[in-house]
C-alpha cells in the first residue's frame, strides 16, 4: 500500500497546490454544500439561494383563473405554463404569481458527503477543499484497480506503467482542471470518476458485487450517464461462469442497490417536479431554454456540436497577450490527452476490449446528443463519464509504455496543468462572448 498512499499525497499536494487561495473558502457555485444543508433544515428547496450561483432549477407557484394553485414554469418559445408533471396551460390563465422556489438540478449523492461539513459549518462548508481531497484518492484507487486487473490476468502491465497509467488519470486528462475549482459541475464529475475507478475494481471477475451494484448507483446518483456503465459488470458474471445459482446470486447482489438507489432517486424527483426522471434540468434558466423546449434536453439536433467539440476543437494562438484564446466549449479530447490516439493501434484485443468499448460509446453517446456541450470549460469535461473506462482500455490494449508513450503522456500533464491554473482565473484566454457560444449551436 506504500505506492498508493504515496500517490495519494502527491495528488494532494498537487491539487492543493494548483487550486490555491481557493482552498480557503467555498466555491461560488456550492450547491451541493446549500442542498446538504437544506435536508438538515427538513427542505427539498434552497431557502436562500447562494448570491451569483448559476443554472437554479426554479418552480414557480402560481394561482390560475379558477382559483387552483399550480406549480410549474413559463415556456419561452410559446405562451404557455407547463406544470409540473407536464400538463401545459395558456400563460393567459395565470391570475397570479405566488413564489418561485429554488431547487439544485443536479443528482444528489455529492451533497450526501457534505452532510458532516454542512451539520458543522451550514451553507458556508468549503466545497473546494472537500473537492480536492477526494479528487487527489482517484489516482491512488486507480492504482489499485490496476493491480487488481493485473491479479486477475486481464492485464501484464509493470507495476512502473501502472503509476504511469495512475498518473494519466490524474494529471493526464481535464480531470486535473475539475479538481481544484470546488463548483457544483466538477465536484459532480471527481465524485463520479472516483465512483467509476471503484465500480471498476469491484467488477473485476465479478468478485464483490454488491460493492459494485453499489457504486454504480451512486455514480449514477452524481452523473446519470453513468448508469450505462453496467454492461461492465454483467459481462464478468457472464465471462466468470460458475452454476446457475452463483450467477444469479452475483445478479441480484448487483442490482439491489442499483435498484434502491434509483427508486429513492425516482422519488426525490418526483416530490420536487411530478416526474421519475426529472432531476430539474428542464427548470433551469439557461440561455439555451428556447432551444431546449423546440429540440428537448438530448436530440440530434446537437449531435454535429458535441462532436466538434469532442473532437475537433483548437487552441488560437496570437503574438499578443494572453497569446492563446480556448474556446468556452474547451479543447478536443486528443489535445487534452494526446495518448488517447493510442487506442486506435490496441497491440491486442484484449478480454475487456469490446465491452469497454461497448461502456463508452453508451456513456457517451448521451452527452453527445445532449443540449449542452459543457461550456464553459477547459477541455471536453462530459468525457469524465467514462475517462476512467479509456484509461482501462490503454492498460489492456497491451501496446507498450514506451519512450514516446511517456512523451504523451507528459505532454497531456503539461496541458492539463495549464488549464487547471488558468480556467476560472485569467479570463482573457477563454472566449465566452456570444460568438464564441453560437457558432457551433444549431439554430
Amino acid at each position: 500500500m506504500r505506492a498508493p498512499a504515496l500517490l495519494f499525497l502527491v495528488a494532494l499536494v498537487a491539487y492543493g497546490a494548483v487550486a490555491g487561495k481557493r482552498l480557503l473558502r467555498g466555491s461560488a457555485d456550492p450547491h451541493f454544500v446549500v442542498q446538504a444543508d437544506a435536508w438538515l433544515h427538513g427542505r427539498a428547496d434552497i431557502e436562500a439561494w447562494p448570491a451569483g450561483a448559476d443554472d437554479p432549477a426554479k418552480v414557480e407557484e402560481v394561482r390560475v383563473d379558477d382559483g387552483t394553485v399550480v406549480r410549474g414554469r413559463r415556456l419561452k418559445a410559446r405562451p404557455a405554463f407547463r406544470i409540473v408533471g407536464g400538463r401545459e396551460i395558456p400563460a393567459a390563465r395565470i391570475a397570479q404569481s405566488l413564489r418561485t422556489l429554488h431547487y439544485v438540478s443536479f443528482p444528489p449523492f455529492p451533497s450526501v458527503l457534505f452532510l458532516p461539513q454542512a451539520a458543522i459549518s451550514g451553507a458556508r462548508a468549503n466545497d473546494v477543499a472537500t473537492t480536492v481531497v477526494l479528487a487527489a484518492l482517484v489516482p491512488a484507487a486507480f492504482l489499485l484497480c490496476l493491480r487488481r486487473l493485473r491479479a486477475g490476468g486481464l492485464t501484464d502491465r509493470t507495476p512502473r506503467d501502472e503509476v504511469w497509467l495512475a498518473l494519466l488519470l490524474g494529471f493526464g486528462t481535464v480531470f486535473f482542471f475539475s479538481a481544484v475549482q470546488g463548483r457544483v459541475w466538477f465536484t459532480a464529475h471527481v465524485v463520479g470518476v472516483l465512483l467509476s475507478v471503484l465500480y471498476v475494481w469491484a467488477s473485476v471477475e465479478a468478485e464483490r458485487p454488491l460493492l459494485a451494484g453499489a457504486c454504480l448507483g451512486l455514480a449514477t446518483a452524481t452523473r446519470t450517464p453513468m448508469l450505462f456503465l453496467a454492461p461492465l459488470f454483467l459481462y464478468e458474471t457472464w465471462r466468470v461462469g460458475g452454476t446457475r445459482r452463483d450467477f444469479l446470486r452475483r445478479l441480484v447482489l448487483f442490482a439491489a442497490p442499483l435498484a434502491a438507489i434509483g427508486a429513492l432517486c425516482a422519488w426525490y424527483n418526483y416530490a420536487r417536479f411530478g416526474e421519475l426522471a426529472e432531476f430539474g434540468h428542464s427548470y433551469l434558466e439557461v440561455r439555451q431554454q428556447a432551444q431546449i423546449e423546440r429540440f428537448g434536453l438530448f436530440s440530434s439536433a446537437y449531435l454535429g456540436r458535441n462532436l466538434a467539440v469532442a473532437l475537433t476543437l483548437l487552441p488560437q494562438f496570437s503574438s499578443t497577450p494572453p497569446f492563446v484564446s480556448i474556446s468556452g466549449h474547451g479543447l478536443a479530447m486528443w489535445v487534452t490527452t494526446p495518448i488517447l490516439v493510442y487506442l486506435l493501434w490496441p497491440a491486442r484485443k484484449a478480454e475487456w476490449h469490446r465491452i469497454l468499448w461497448l461502456c463508452v460509446a453508451v456513456v457517451a453517446g448521451w452527452s453527445l446528443f445532449y443540449q449542452n456541450s459543457g461550456w464553459v470549460q477547459f477541455g471536453y469535461r462530459f468525457s469524465l463519464d467514462y475517462i476512467t473506462v479509456l484509461v482501462v482500455l490503454l492498460a489492456v490494449g497491451g501496446r507498450r509504455l514506451g519512450h514516446w508513450a511517456k512523451v504523451l503522456i507528459v505532454a497531456g500533464i503539461a496541458v492539463n496543468l495549464f488549464g487547471a491554473i488558468t480556467f476560472n482565473r485569467i479570463g482573457q484566454v477563454y472566449r465566452t462572448d456570444n460568438a464564441a457560444y453560437d457558432c457551433v449551436v444549431p439554430h
